[in-house]
C-alpha cells in the first residue's frame, strides 16, 4: 500500500473494491470556475449557498460541491449536473440508488481553505481535514471529548508535541464516526484511537463492541503544512492512493 502522503499515481477514475481514493484540492477558485462548478448545483445546493452571511463561505460551499460532482461524475461517466444525492439520519450524504449509490461511497471533510474527498467502492467511509491551532489542542477539550486513557497519552507526552498527536487523536475520532454515519451516539469518549506521533494509526477498541476495532480501518494523511488528517474504511484497504484533483 502506498504511504498516506503525495503517492502513487491515478491514470484514470476506475476504482476496485480493495481501492481507496483521496482527493485533495482549494476551496478558493477563480471567477470563471467558480461560474462554471456553481452550474452544475442542484436547487437545493443554490439555495443552501444563498443562505451563508459571507460570500467567502458562499464560495468555499459551492467550489466544494461543484468538485464533488465533478470527481463522482468522472468515475461513473456520467454529466456532474445529473448526478442527485440521499441524506442519511444523521445528515451524511451518499449518491442517490439510481445515481450510483450503490457502487460509489464518498465523505468530505474541509479547513481553512482545503478540502479533502475520500471514495470507495462499496465499503462506508470517512475522512476529517483539520488545520491544526494549538490554542484549540486544550487540556480541558481533551478530557471533554477523549477517553481518560487517551487524555493520559496526551498529558504524557512533551508539550511541543501535543497539538500534534491532539489533532490526530481529533481527525481519527471525527473520520470513524463519519464513516459510521449514525453520529455515534454513544459519544467520542466510548471510543479510542491511536495519538502518539509515530504510531500507526488504529481503532484501538469500542464500548460494548468488542469487534468493532478489527472491522474498521484507520490510516493518517498527510494533506499539508499545519494540516491534520484521517481516513476511516470499513474492511481494509491494500491500496491507498492520495493525490490533487486537478480535472
Amino acid at each position: 500500500m502506498p504511504g498516506a502522503g503525495e503517492t502513487g499515481e491515478v491514470t484514470s477514475l476506475a476504482l476496485d473494491g480493495d481501492e481507496v481514493h483521496v482527493w485533495r484540492a482549494a476551496s478558493d477558485a477563480t471567477e470563471g470556475r467558480l461560474e462554471e462548478l456553481s452550474q452544475s448545483l442542484g436547487a437545493d445546493e443554490r439555495a443552501r449557498a444563498e443562505r451563508f452571511a459571507f460570500r467567502r463561505d458562499r464560495d468555499r460551499f459551492i467550489v466544494r460541491r461543484g468538485l464533488l460532482r465533478a470527481i463522482l461524475g468522472r468515475y461513473l461517466a456520467v454529466d456532474p449536473a445529473r448526478l442527485q444525492f440521499d441524506y442519511g439520519a444523521s445528515g451524511k450524504p451518499a449518491l442517490a440508488r439510481r445515481c450510483g449509490g450503490m457502487q460509489l461511497r464518498f465523505n468530505v471533510s474541509h479547513s481553512a481553505g482545503l478540502v479533502l474527498y475520500a471514495v470507495t467502492r462499496g465499503r462506508e467511509v470517512g475522512v476529517d481535514l483539520e488545520q491544526i491551532r494549538p490554542a484549540v489542542a486544550h487540556e480541558r477539550i481533551a478530557e471533554h471529548f477523549f477517553s481518560p486513557r487517551e487524555v493520559a497519552a496526551l498529558r504524557a507526552l512533551p508539550l511541543q508535541t501535543q497539538p500534534e498527536a491532539f489533532f490526530a487523536c481529533w481527525t481519527r475520532k471525527e473520520a470513524y464516526v463519519k464513516a459510521k454515519g449514525d453520529g455515534l451516539p454513544l459519544g467520542l469518549d466510548r471510543f479510542e484511537v491511536s495519538l502518539v506521533p509515530g504510531e500507526p494509526a488504529a481503532l484501538l477498541r469500542t464500548a460494548g463492541d468488542a469487534g468493532q476495532a478489527s472491522r474498521w480501518w484507520l490510516q493518517a494523511l498527510a494533506p499539508g503544512r499545519g494540516y491534520a488528517a484521517a481516513l476511516a474504511v470499513e474492511g481494509h484497504a491494500s491500496r491507498l492512493t492520495c493525490r490533487p484533483w486537478t480535472g
